[in-house]
């Protein structure tokens, strides 16, 4: 009998981890909309762009983007008969300057310049980054370190909510690192600037997180789908 109610309390935690593909389909479309949009309130109602006015771009960008980010990813939240979908909201609000912040420092550290000039630009890139990769997982598992570490060090998701947090912000992670590169170059282009490849880097690996995402979400509705039919 104790076997038979683990066995459903852990088929229990399986499906909760899962949405249909049609759901992540809209979750991922819905997101990349949320970038685009920023981009062309950006570009053609205030008119500005990333090279000339960094500053403002990236706040016009994650401003556009963060609740599009936290309302989405609070309907799938961990545990819905106990945390409210308000509860959830306000996990992603508070994730939003903590993950920024932790970001912020590990940039610095990195190499990122400090100084005037480049404060605002840090502190915007690192919010946009942070709704890349801290504000999701916030939102729909808070503060358990167990899901953090299973998702970030361990790198083992084992749901599609699971791949949809994961796999964008690795994205993220790694277009910002290879974004970088080019920036000790000495050719000397306005683009060369902390933080406009970067930006251009991170949000191209988020994008391209998001395809890697919904395609492994497929997979797994497929493996799902086969283990049912057995």
């Amino acid at each position: 009998m104790e076997s038979i109610d683990t066995k459903s309390i852990q088929l229990g935690r399986n499906v909760e981890r899962n949405v249909s593909v049609a759901s992540a389909l809209w979750f991922h479309l819905i997101c990349s909309l949320g970038i685009v949009s920023g981009f062309s309130v950006s570009r053609f109602v205030c008119s500005i762009d990333i090279v000339s006015n960094t500053d403002h771009f990236l706040m016009i960008l994650w401003a556009v983007e963060c609740p599009i980010v936290i309302l989405m990813f609070g309907v799938i939240r961990r545990d819905s008969s106990k945390c409210s979908y308000l509860r959830a909201v306000g996990r992603g609000l508070l994730g939003l300057p903590t993950g920024a912040l932790v970001i912020a420092l590990c940039a610095v550290a990195l190499g990122a310049p400090v100084g005037k000039k480049y404060f605002l630009a840090t502190v915007n890139w690192s919010l946009l980054m942070s709704l890349f990769t801290v504000v999701p997982t916030a939102t729909v598992f808070g503060s358990s370190f167990a899901d953090w570490q299973r998702l970030f060090a361990n790198t083992r998701p084992v749901g599609s909510i699971d791949y949809m947090l994961c796999v964008p912000a690795h994205g993220a992670i790694l277009g910002s690192w290879f974004g970088a590169w080019p920036m000790p170059l000495d050719w000397e282009r306005p683009w060369q600037e902390w933080p406009v490849c970067v930006t251009y880097g991170g949000v191209a690996g988020y994008v391209m997180g998001l395809c890697v995402s919904f395609g492994l979400v497929v997979f797994s509705s497929r493996g799902r789908d086969h283990v049912k039919g057995e």
